[in-house]
């Protein structure tokens, strides 16, 4: 497999994490970005780099894309990985927290692929992972602001991937349920779930009514 210069959001801890230490572990190179650099120094021992970067400062993503350019004069893969959730009963949610919400799972993510896209169009390959959730295909309780970032997350990503195309950029969307152990990167197709439970849920949403859902999750803490 040839050798590959990777960007990582969200890599100080969970899938994003995981993802960098395997990737290292397979001989490319990582660059792992997050808010807390200092917890991201077991990638560096491994060999890989770590970032400080927020996800919604411009002036740190743009740095961050120039100190990979810089290092390596190539950009081949960008996994968008940083996000969070915020849960509450919609009424109770701050607006500015659910603003916080979007800014960070949808447009910090949007502006650093934006930075990306140029020069993967000018080598004419490069490949976009788009960590979404089965939470962008269903919804549950109380979760009305993080399934919203998720859903809108899913319907860019799939028209991204049709701007894309012509260029030779691939644009892929992942899907989490809920991940305990490591990450499991195979991909053979655009849109893909893992984690426990999520072929299962997406396969309920798909079948049954919204009531039926419904009900089914109104069941499931009981």
């Amino acid at each position: 497999m040839k050798q590959k210069i990777i960007l990582i959001t969200g890599a100080s801890s969970g899938i994003g994490k995981a993802t960098a230490k395997r990737l290292i572990s397979e001989g490319h190179i990582v660059y792992g970005a997050a808010r807390r650099v200092e917890n991201m120094s077991d990638l560096e021992e491994m060999g890989g780099h770590a970032i400080r970067m927020d996800i919604t400062n411009e002036a740190e993503v743009t740095a961050a894309v120039q100190r990979i350019m810089d290092e390596n004069d190539r950009f081949d893969v960008l996994v968008n990985n940083a996000g969070y959730a915020v849960y509450g009963a919609v009424e109770q949610i701050p607006i500015d927290q659910a603003r916080r919400q979007f800014e960070v799972n949808l447009f910090g993510l949007a502006s650093l692929t934006q930075k990306i896209i140029p020069i993967m169009r000018e080598q004419g390959a490069g490949q976009i992972i788009n960590i979404s959730s089965v939470g962008g295909k269903i919804y549950s309780p109380l979760g009305a602001w993080y399934h919203a970032t998720k859903h809108a997350l899913e319907g860019w990503s799939d028209a991204l991937r049709i701007e894309l195309a012509q260029f030779g950029i691939q644009v892929s969307i992942i899907e989490p349920g809920a991940i305990v152990t490591e990450f499991t990167d195979v991909m053979n197709e655009p849109r893909y779930a893992a984690g426990k439970m999520s072929g299962q849920v997406l396969f309920l949403r798909r079948w049954l009514s919204d009531k039926a859902f419904d009900k089914m999750l109104m069941g499931m803490g009981k």
